[in-house]
């Protein structure tokens, strides 16, 4: 299984609706759609959809503050 990322937005124009700025979100592993500059984000609604790359960067915490947003997500 991989490894669930984090993602923090930085950018959610046209999607004010979807993402909060500066929020964390989890990834789902999407290779294919990876290839195209896309990530599959769980956004607000819980549901997981296709937002540009370029409106996140990876979350990088400690093992421990990962699991912890984990717990919560969703």
């Amino acid at each position: 299984m991989a490894k669930r990322q984090l993602f923090i937005c930085i950018d959610n124009e046209g999607y004010e609706a979807s993402l909060e700025l500066r929020k964390i979100y989890e990834g789902v592993p999407a290779a294919a759609m990876a290839r195209r500059g896309l990530l599959r984000i769980v956004d607000e609604s819980s549901e997981s959809y296709l937002y540009p790359e370029a409106m996140f960067v990876e979350a990088s915490l400690p093992p421990a503050a990962h699991r912890a947003v984990l717990r919560t997500a969703g």
